[in-house]
């Protein structure tokens, strides 16, 4: 499979496109006034604790406060009391324990905690009562995992993490982790006993987590990793020292910018070519793929050509299909899909895929065929969540099997993480996929105002009908109208003279008033007013 990354920069935005063998794959957006937030590190302020829902609300100064669960906090240390000691512990010394928590859970923001094993065991964060560890006006240093989304605010953790090129550096953490996607057990082997010895060599205290693409890589690539991070890591405290004393919140380190992110994470031995249209940024992206990422360095291309890099893609086609609710597929069947807030839910139809042999061939081959449709689409359309998928009802087991498999094949080249159960009696694959920033349509769109986010609007009828029950309501409550004047959208107005003209009369002779209308365009279908005269 052949993959290419197209940069494209503009005033406004910076978009990058991943292509598969032509074909859009994925889209990341970021808009220079509203950088996402994930991966950014704040000195927060606790603003709210909350021990009904062991979280709290941190300040970090956004328009809206983030939020911190007990499970995302990190574990803390804590003496292992002998039995016999342990009943002889006082409420004094109980006091003393919880007072001692509240002041490590600061420090631990700033320097990873070392446990010993003979004198400490650790007891899971879930364990321990958030109103212990935090309290309100607390200034702790934490981590965005997930952007805000909605009316939500930006989600966070104390597990702070670093990524670089082949590895993710964990202070807090003793964990040596090897990506699942490395599949051999000897790479996985050699990387876990390369990582451990580095560790030893340059004194490094925390953890780390091995990235997909440090499969292969000699360990002196792996040592310049580990070098950059811990050097980071020490920025990084160096300024949360420096800023302590001050009562704002403050950003202590911010992500990439979303080009260079795209070397970091996502170009890899697959990668052909990175294209990118702007001066500026190629000097820069090929500056840091010399440092970081070398061996895509000659595969990075400048693009100086008059028309837009993206409509010689068809970037910008496929961009505006992604914002449809019919995706078609090419035997004719098609998807329909439908984001809420609860929930993603897919339909496959069959279309006007006749088939040949017989119905259920033909719902086989295009569940088949709608499964590669759905996992380009989920990465596209960067849906999270619950989804729901419901496929064409299939009477055989093996095809229902096939069609799982296939399915699960798919989503093996998705970055995020998912979740698949089995088909359900009733046709349905609950699935759930890791969601960390917003949708493309919850980036690109907003409500429709007409609508309000329905998708549908009333009928002309409907609002006729909805004019006359507020003309009667309005006779009965006031007295002294002599005329009733409706200013409602053309199509309405419309269907009162036309259609409805014998139901306006008898409205007049049973209220004794004279009722009449006004057409006001810049009125939605469903606005209209009553105007007493």
């Amino acid at each position: 499979m052949s993959e290419e990354l197209l940069i494209n920069i503009s005033p406004m935005e910076s978009r990058v496109a991943v292509l598969d063998n032509g074909i859009l794959g994925e889209i990341y957006i970021e808009r220079h006034h509203k950088l996402g937030l994930v991966g950014n590190i704040y000195l927060g302020t606790v603003v709210r604790v909350l021990p009904g829902m062991q979280a709290a609300f941190v300040d970090i100064g956004q328009s809206r406060t983030a939020f911190l669960h007990v499970n995302d906090m990190q574990r803390e240390p804590r003496p292992v009391v002998e039995k016999n000691k342990a009943a002889k512990a006082t409420k004094r010394e109980i006091n003393e324990d919880d007072a001692t928590a509240n002041a490590s859970a600061d420090s631990l923001a700033v320097t990873p905690p070392i446990v010993s094993a003979q004198s400490t065991e650790i007891v899971p964060a879930s364990k321990t009562l958030i109103q212990h560890r935090l309290h309100e006006s607390q200034r702790i240093l934490v981590q965005v995992t997930k952007d805000q989304l909605g009316s939500k605010g930006a989600r966070l953790t104390t597990n702070i993490s670093l990524p670089s090129r082949y590895l993710v550096y964990l202070p807090s953490s003793d964990h040596i982790g090897i990506s699942q996607r490395i599949d051999g057990e000897e790479e996985r082997s050699r990387l876990k006993t390369e990582l451990s010895s580095l560790m030893q060599t340059v004194n490094l205290k925390g953890g780390l987590i091995a990235r997909t693409a440090a499969e292969r890589v000699p360990v002196d690539k792996l040592e310049e990793d580990i070098y950059y991070l811990l050097q980071l890591w020490r920025t990084i405290c160096a300024r949360r020292q420096e800023i302590n004393h001050h009562q704002s919140s403050e950003l202590i380190y911010q992500e990439l910018s979303l080009p260079l992110r795209s070397i970091r994470d996502l170009v890899h031995a697959d990668t052909e070519k990175v294209i990118i249209d702007n001066t500026q940024i190629y000097e820069q992206v090929r500056y840091f793929a010399k440092e970081f990422v070398p061996f895509v360095y000659d595969r990075i291309v400048h693009y100086t050509a008059e028309q837009s890099l993206f409509d010689v893609h068809r970037v910008e086609d496929d961009l505006r299909d992604a914002l449809k609710r019919r995706v078609d597929l090419k035997s004719g069947g098609y998807l329909i899909i439908d984001q809420t807030e609860a929930m993603t839910t897919i339909d496959v139809n069959t279309g006007s895929f006749v088939g040949g042999r017989s119905l259920e061939d033909t719902v086989y081959k295009t569940n088949l065929e709608a499964t590669h449709a759905i996992a380009r689409q989920l990465r596209l359309r960067n849906l999270g969540g619950i989804i729901i998928l419901d496929f064409i009802d299939m009477l055989e087991q093996q095809h229902k099997d096939d069609v799982l498999e296939s399915l699960q094949a798919q989503l093996t080249q998705d970055y995020a993480k998912t979740k698949i159960t089995q088909v359900s009696e009733l046709g349905l694959v609950e699935m759930t996929r890791k969601r960390t920033r917003e949708s493309l349509g919850q980036q690109l769109c907003e409500p429709c105002s007409t609508c309000q986010g329905r998708g549908f609007v009333k009928t002309a009828e409907t609002v006729c009908f909805e004019i006359f029950r507020e003309i009667m309501r309005c006779a009965r409550t006031y007295n002294s109208p002599k005329k009733f004047t409706v200013v409602a959208h053309a199509a309405v107005i419309d269907l009162l003279l036309t259609t409805e003209s014998d139901t306006v009369a008898d409205l007049e002779y049973l209220l004794g008033r004279v009722i009449t209308f006004d057409v006001e365009n810049l009125y939605t279908q469903e606005q209209y007013d009553i105007v007493l005269d």
